[in-house]
């Protein structure tokens, strides 16, 4: 390709809202341009890039049996709306003004469900994985970090169909190491969690992740154990309050100024891990008290995970009073105004000793006993973990941010019974489809791959996330009559032997076409000079060292096969 006639608008500077580096270098390199907030289009060389990964993924999803299928983006609403997920989804769903009732499908489970209903009548027509590359639209309300955060975008999401739990179990399996070669063929570094599966539903659900100071999700890992979970579900070793040997009576007494863990602290001296933290979540239109030991954070996903609901939210002050008696900073599990749900962290499990809200404005109760003075509905665990503490296995845990990669899920009939999708069993007996999803960003690999593999002179691309095998600079292309015809006879050879070139014969200088060529980023730079082309050599820079070397004219087809074969065998 010559780049006179190719498509790179390469910037010198960004905007001020490029602020992670894969943002401002996909800007920079001439990948992608923004048009709206969230909403990007991929140039020329950037949707070649995008092309590579979607290669690879195809090779891996064909590896495991899987069928490609093209799904409308546009989606009926009836068909979302009897599996609950318009509510669900809520403000995130493009709802579009048209006759009939269509929207923009942020992902594919609910289609994918109606053509199984359609087609998959016997035990006999599974298992099946069916996937697609394509399209997705999520109204996201804080579009941010160029690709990684977008309002459109490009997803593979594949769909497993089995007759039972143990067919699911290896539909599971297939995509996890098929997810697991993607990601380690396209070089980067990543770790599993344990995830959520938040609006999707399911049972089991693990999260593909990169490491990144620019990622938005946080995970929990202990390098010694090898434990990894996301934040919103992962689990530590912390000894329960307990019970203490002197159990006083219960007793009221006055806190004017004390609203907080911290004040109650501070003013009284209290044991923080003896407060029990009060909070009234309105779950499904319902009150729910939540207690929590201290000052541990409330895990919203853990509750929505308690209550098979994202339909949730903390109440505000006139509920509080109307359902408690009292505002917030003096509400408790004691001498409660109305009867509701009382749920508890499982570190307060029958714990005594403790100090809450009293339900009037201005006082807490101290010795309460939830054995005793109080009826608590169910422990669970709600909290949050934090960094230091001890994964289950024993070992330090620390907290860090992550990029999402893939997520995988065991969706199990969620969907099958909510859309009518049954199958004859060998009895002759009616079943749901038992279904998984998994689903992977394909412009998120390209990011994270930027945000592991720059410099500050841009990108460094590693095979096989290559645009091209080799960047051919011509140096005073124009002026030199032997570097135009010797360039030209490099670039026809090259492409002879089934190389792809980017040939830089624009009327440049030197030092744009250096810079341009590193801010490119691909990974083996022949720099064609007249000095050394008297001599019949050219120069070799390697983009990812800098390191530089001669390399004969005759001898260049030879020395990009022998480069990209060690990639080919493992050597590297």
């Amino acid at each position: 390709m010559l780049q006179s006639e190719y498509f790179i608008p390469t910037l010198k500077e960004v905007g001020s809202e490029a602020v992670i580096p894969s943002h401002q270098l996909m800007l920079k390199a001439g990948l992608v341009r923004q048009v709206a907030a969230g909403v990007f289009s991929f140039l020329p060389l950037g949707y070649r890039l995008l092309k590579k990964v979607m290669e690879i993924i195809r090779e891996e999803m064909d590896r495991i049996g899987g069928q490609e299928f093209l799904l409308p983006a546009l989606n009926p609403i009836e068909i979302w709306q009897q599996t609950g997920r318009v509510e669900a989804i809520g403000d995130v769903m493009f709802h579009i003004k048209n006759r009939e009732g269509l929207v923009l499908a942020p992902t594919h489970e609910e289609i994918i469900t109606f053509h199984a209903r359609q087609h998959i009548k016997s035990y006999r027509n599974m298992p099946q994985i069916w996937y697609q590359i394509q399209t997705k639209f999520r109204n996201e309300p804080r579009p941010k970090s160029g690709v990684l955060r977008g309002r459109q975008f490009i997803m593979k999401d594949s769909y497993s169909l089995d007759t039972s739990w143990e067919g699911l179990d290896q539909s599971y399996e297939k995509h996890f190491h098929a997810y697991k070669r993607i990601f380690e063929r396209c070089g980067i570094k990543f770790f599993i969690v344990g995830a959520s599966s938040g609006a999707m539903g399911g049972s089991k659900s693990q999260e593909f992740m990169v490491e990144s100071d620019s990622g938005e999700d946080l995970c929990v890992i202990s390098e010694e154990s090898g434990y990894a979970a996301n934040l919103e579900v992962a689990t530590s070793l912390v000894p329960p309050v307990g019970r203490i040997e002197d159990n006083f009576e219960l007793e009221i007494f006055p806190t004017p100024n004390s609203k907080t863990i911290d004040d109650l602290v501070n003013h009284f001296g209290f044991d923080e891990k003896r407060c029990a933290k009060s909070v009234v979540y309105i779950i499904d239109s319902e009150p729910v008290l939540i207690l929590m030991r201290g000052n541990d954070e409330l895990n919203e996903t853990k509750l929505s995970a308690v209550f098979n609901t994202t339909n949730i939210r903390p109440a505000e002050s006139e509920e509080l009073i109307r359902f408690t008696g009292a505002d917030h900073g003096s509400i408790g599990p004691v001498n409660l105004k109305t009867k509701i749900k009382v749920v508890a962290d499982n570190l307060l499990k029958d714990a005594n000793g403790l100090i809450s809200g009293a339900n009037i404005d201005g006082y807490h109760y101290k010795n309460i006993d939830f054995k005793r003075d109080c009826h608590i509905d169910a422990y669970y665990d709600l909290r949050t973990v934090r960094e230091g503490e001890l994964c289950p296995f024993g070992t330090p845990l620390k907290i860090v941010k992550a990029i999402e990669l893939g997520h995988i899920f065991k969706l199990g009939t969620k969907y099958s019974e909510s859309l009518g999708a049954t199958f004859l069993d060998a009895q002759g007996n009616e079943q749901p489809i038992i279904m998984g999803s998994y689903g992977i960003g394909v412009e998120r690999v390209l990011a994270c791959f930027i945000e592991q593999n720059h410099d500050e002179k841009g990108i460094i691309w590693k095979y096989p996330l290559i645009p091209f095998h080799a960047h051919l600079l011509g140096l005073n292309v124009i002026k030199s009559q032997v570097v135009k015809n010797t360039s030209f006879d490099i670039y026809n050879n090259l492409r002879s032997e089934g190389f792809d070139i980017l040939f830089d014969d624009r009327d440049e200088t030197a030092g744009v076409k250096f810079n341009d060529a590193d801010l490119i980023g691909i990974p083996i730079q022949i720099i064609a000079g007249e000095k050394n082309i008297k001599n019949g050599l050219v120069e070799i820079k390697y983009r990812e060292s800098g390191n530089r070397e001669l390399v004969e004219i005759s001898s260049l087809a030879k020395f990009l096969r022998d480069y990209y074969n060690r990639y080919e065998t493992g050597e590297k």
